[in-house]
Order: structure tokens, then C-alpha cells, then sequence
């Protein structure tokens, strides 16, 4: 069994101001995905400019944190929060969907592609390789937390969570740390490095997410206030990866978008 790292979830101090790891960690991710943003657009042949990545990441910052708490809201816990209507903005506490995340980022594409002249999927390809990175960080910041623990496991890794009760647990958190932010990034990154159909490197972002969520949510404890949608297992996350595998395999489908461009 391994420790529980105790990390203080306030990172830093100053005065009257409180600076959480779990909101550091977005500003890690937002700040990662410019980055690589920046280095995607400087490559040759590329249509986007270093201005367009600038705007790219305040569009995403909105839809994120828009999105993610709205959707974590109504996907999740919608009569807490009717109930508690000043704890809506509390979002250094956690409570952030990526579902409801992505759902804001996807509008924010739009908005980005009607205002660049560049068609939605281009702008999504561009993207898509940009957002594990912020996964990863975002897991992270689960971790510290010690939220979104998994089922309890006898294996030598499980660990004993603040608010997980005496029994080993599986760390659910660094699980998708490692599948959604390292290996989704290298698959996305060495699979956008060359020319590909419209729409393939976003559909392997859908395929790969959805089918790595959906994998870990087996070892990961269900939220308390939902419990098992169905079956004794399907949980309410396995249900949002369904809608995103089926769109990543319609993507990546044989003989579907024929143009090829970089994204």
C-alpha cells in the first residue's frame, strides 16, 4: 500500500489571498496548451498565426471553465446545487466536468472558426493535440484534492484517501493522469505530425478519450449522489464516453472526409 501524499490544497499565501493547486493546475494546463499551440503554428504550411493561438486559448479558457461547471452541474449534482445556489462558484473546490468542458470548448471553436474563416473541423484538428496536457494537469489537481478516488483494491499501489475511509484504494486520478494526459498527447501528437484526412486527429482525441474514461470508470467510485446508472456498474461518465466513442469511429471511418490537410 502506498501514502496518501497530505498536500496542502492551498498552494500559496499571500495576505488576504489564496492561491489552490487544483486552480494552479488549469493555469498549468491553459498555459501548456498556448505553448504547444505557439509550436504547431510556427511549422511550415501552417494557416495559423501566433495572434490566432492567443485568441484560441482565451476562447478555451472561457468554454472550460464555463462549460466544465456548467455541465458538471447538470450532468451531476443538479439538486445540490438548486439547493445551494452560492456554491455554484466554487469552483476551487472542484466539481468540474470535462464533458460539460469539452461541450463549451467545442462552441468555442466555432466561434473561433466563423471569426478566422476556417472550417469547424480544421479548427478542431488544430486543437485537438493541445487538450491532454490540460488533462493531465487537471488529474492532478484531482489527486491533491484526493476527489475522484477509486474502488477499493488490494493491489500494492492502493491508497488510503483523506476522505475515502480506512480501506486501499485504487488512484483512479493518476489512472486517467497517465492514460488521458501522457499517452492521449503522444498518440495525438505523433498521429498529427503528418497530413491526415480532415477530421482523423479529432476523431482519435473523441475515440482514445472515450475509451480510456470509459475503461477506468470500472476501478473508479461512482459519484455518491448517483451511484450506478444501470447494471451495477455503467456510471454516469461511461454513459457521456458512449456519444464520443461512436463520433471518434465515425470520424476515423474508411472513406470518410477525403480532403488531407496538416492540422
Amino acid at each position: 500500500m502506498l501514502t496518501f501524499p497530505r498536500i496542502d490544497p492551498v498552494a500559496i499565501t499571500l495576505g488576504p489571498l489564496q492561491f489552490r493547486w487544483y486552480g494552479l493546475m488549469y493555469l498549468f494546463g491553459f498555459l501548456s496548451g498556448w505553448w504547444l499551440g505557439r509550436r504547431r503554428a510556427a511549422q511550415p504550411g501552417s494557416r495559423w498565426t501566433g495572434e490566432m493561438v492567443d485568441d484560441m486559448v482565451t476562447y478555451v479558457i472561457l468554454g472550460v471553465v464555463l462549460g466544465g461547471r456548467i455541465g458538471y452541474i447538470l450532468f451531476y449534482d443538479l439538486a445540490y446545487y438548486l439547493g445551494n445556489p452560492t456554491q455554484i462558484f466554487s469552483i476551487w473546490n472542484g466539481g468540474m466536468s470535462f464533458h460539460g468542458g469539452l461541450l463549451g470548448v467545442v462552441f468555442a471553436m466555432w466561434l473561433l472558426g466563423r471569426r478566422n474563416g476556417l472550417g469547424f473541423m480544421d479548427v478542431s484538428d488544430f486543437v485537438a493535440p493541445l487538450i491532454p496536457p490540460g488533462l493531465f494537469f487537471g488529474r492532478i489537481g484531482n489527486f491533491i484534492n484526493g476527489e475522484l478516488w477509486g474502488k477499493h483494491t488490494t493491489l500494492p499501489w492502493g491508497m488510503v484517501f483523506p476522505d475515502g475511509g480506512p480501506f486501499p484504494r485504487h488512484p483512479s486520478q493518476l489512472y486517467e493522469c497517465a492514460l488521458e494526459g501522457v499517452i492521449l498527447f503522444l498518440a495525438l501528437w505523433v498521429f498529427s505530425s503528418r497530413k491526415r484526412p480532415t477530421g482523423h486527429v479529432s476523431g482519435l482525441f473523441a475515440l482514445l478519450y472515450g475509451v480510456f474514461r470509459f475503461t477506468v470508470e470500472f476501478v473508479r467510485e461512482p459519484d455518491v449522489q448517483l451511484g450506478y446508472l444501470a447494471f451495477g456498474w455503467l456510471t454516469m461518465g461511461q454513459v457521456l464516453c458512449l456519444p464520443l466513442i461512436m463520433l471518434g469511429l465515425w470520424l476515423l471511418r474508411p472513406g470518410g472526409d477525403k480532403g488531407t490537410k496538416a492540422a
